[in-house]
């Protein structure tokens, strides 16, 4: 058995170097392990033999087995690679056909609506600012006329940290720091995510806001008046605004600013809740004791504040009935933007 066995290595072996490609090797494979090929046949003869030459005689085919199946692997992988490299080579891809087109996403409607009002302020001479989010109890709130007593400082209003800081309310702070680095006269605005603890179909605990302020000598009520009902022309179009009076404690006068629905012109309807308008900022002259605060000279210079929430904006411009739906990331709602 052993010289059949070395017999039909001899004869894969001269085969094998005349293997030209992987299908070669494959043929090979199917000639001598295949269920017809001659390994199967002396299997299939070992019970012809006498009974104590059988365990030798299957060791031997075994071997030779194992040889060829190494040796067939061997040939397979050296010709496959070949192969592949040529096929680089040559198959080289056209620079001419069409690239994948991959699907592109879309900002935001809150994105959207935050730039599209701070590209406006800045058309007008503003110039942006940024602040921390997690913000110290004075920048948030006593420098800017709030004192503890006051109702905002509840805990069901704010967030508070335990290394005593605060997850900002409003973007005022930023107000506050901007003035303790620069003099008057500037324009500047501030875009960022506030926090409160409120949420219902018109509120969420995190939402982006925008606050703008202005400083100079003899800035006026007149002045604050106007630079809004420019900025709400730019952003609804031409139609009537109007001021109602209000309170903050970081400006005096202050009010609220409504323009005519844009949804209904004025005549009355869900969004507006029938009135004709729409809430869209709240505003007034800095409050004296802010100026104190920050070391500026009341008598010499005033000011205006004004502050409004971007997805309420958004909700607005889009018609969109619940805050939440802005928060969701459902891919169908947020296609529609």
């Amino acid at each position: 058995m052993s010289d059949q066995s070395e017999i039909l290595w001899n004869q894969f072996e001269e085969e094998r170097r005349q293997a030209a490609s992987s299908k070669d090797a494959e043929a090979l494979r199917v000639k001598y392990l295949g269920k017809k090929g001659p390994v199967s046949a002396l299997l299939k003869n070992l019970g012809a033999l006498p009974p104590d030459q059988r365990k030798a005689a299957g060791e031997a085919i075994n071997r030779l087995k194992a040889r060829l199946e190494e040796s067939v692997e061997a040939l397979m992988q050296e010709w496959s690679g070949r192969e592949e490299e040529a096929k680089l080579k040559t198959d080289l891809p056209d620079p001419s056909l069409p690239g994948t087109a991959l699907p592109l996403g879309t900002l935001h409607p809150v994105t959207q609506i935050g730039l599209e009002v701070a590209a406006i302020f800045v058309s007008m001479g503003f110039f942006l600012a940024e602040g921390p989010e997690a913000e110290d109890e004075y920048y948030n709130f006593e420098a800017l006329n709030v004192p503890k007593h006051h109702p905002a400082r509840d805990m069901q209003d704010t967030f508070y940290l335990e290394n005593g800081q605060v997850l900002r309310t409003q973007t005022s702070p930023v107000q506050i720091r901007t003035m303790e680095t620069i003099k008057p006269p500037f324009k500047m605005v501030a875009l960022g995510k506030v926090y409160r603890r409120d949420s219902d179909i018109t509120h969420s605990p995190m939402f982006s806001q925008m606050e703008g302020l202005v400083v100079g000598e003899n800035v006026t009520m007149a002045d604050l008046k106007g630079t809004l009902a420019a900025f709400a022309e730019k952003m609804f179009g031409k139609r009537l605004t109007r001021f109602r009076a209000s309170y903050f404690p970081f400006t005096e006068p202050s009010a609220e600013m409504d323009v005519q629905c844009i949804f209904c012109e004025g005549k009355g309807c869900r969004v507006c809740k029938n009135t004709g308008w729409m809430e869209i900022l709240g505003c007034g002259m800095v409050n004296p004791r802010v100026f104190e605060a920050v070391k500026y000279d009341p008598e010499k210079y005033t000011g205006f504040a004004f502050g409004m929430g971007i997805e309420r904006m958004a909700m607005q411009r889009f018609g969109i009935h619940d805050i939440r739906l802005l928060f969701n990331s459902d891919v169908r709602f947020l296609r529609q933007f």
